[in-house]
């Protein structure tokens, strides 16, 4: 039996971090944890050490698919780990990301008004204007907010449902930060090993 570790048990920072954002819309920007400690890691370890050890969303899939029993346990299909889909769905995800990122920006210069609404699966748009106190901080940093808490806990729904369908870490196979951070870790590799 392996050694439990701290970082065995960050899938509880999962629950914690869309919890916080329920209560408070702010608490998003705590995601930005999950966003760039993974893409540091693979920058300067060479390794995707985060995706196998730290992330609390991997293990929270795992914790729900394998040890409750939630998942069906089938063979996540082969187009789902294929590369195309994966830098498909890892150029469609930063594509969102950047859009969020301009509709951030369209508030901060005042060419649009701050919506206190959370953007599921891009399209619906579900009202929590209770989260948010206007004049907390500025529009710019609160749309920020919910642009994020969005795009996370529409990436945690589409893993849980494939978490549901397949096997529990399904969604690992084409997660945009572990496309990232695997083909950060290609190229860091194939440099260090050219002469």
């Amino acid at each position: 039996m392996r050694t439990k570790h701290w970082y065995d048990h960050l899938w509880i920072w999962s629950i914690v971090y869309f919890a916080l954002g329920f209560f408070n819309i702010l608490f998003a920007w705590l995601g930005m944890i999950d966003f760039l400690l993974p893409l540091m890691i693979a920058v300067f370890g060479g390794n995707k050490w985060f995706c196998n050890h730290m992330c609390g969303r991997g293990q929270l899939f795992h914790l729900l698919g394998s040890s409750l029993k939630c998942s069906r346990n089938k063979t996540t299909p082969g187009w789902m780990v294929s590369k195309w889909f994966r830098y498909g769905f890892l150029l469609f995800f930063l594509t969102m990301f950047g859009n969020m990122v301009f509709q951030t920006w369209l508030v901060a210069s005042g060419a649009n008004s701050l919506k206190e609404v959370i953007q599921l699966f891009w399209t619906i748009k579900v009202p929590w204007g209770w989260t948010y106190t206007a004049g907390t901080v500025t529009d710019w940093a609160a749309k920020f907010s919910f642009g994020f808490y969005s795009l996370m806990l529409t990436s945690t729904l589409i893993g849980l449902a494939v978490m549901l369908l397949y096997k529990p870490r399904s969604w690992c196979t084409f997660c945009p930060m572990g496309t990232m951070t695997q083909t950060i870790c290609k190229l860091k590799n194939k440099e260090e090993s050219t002469p």
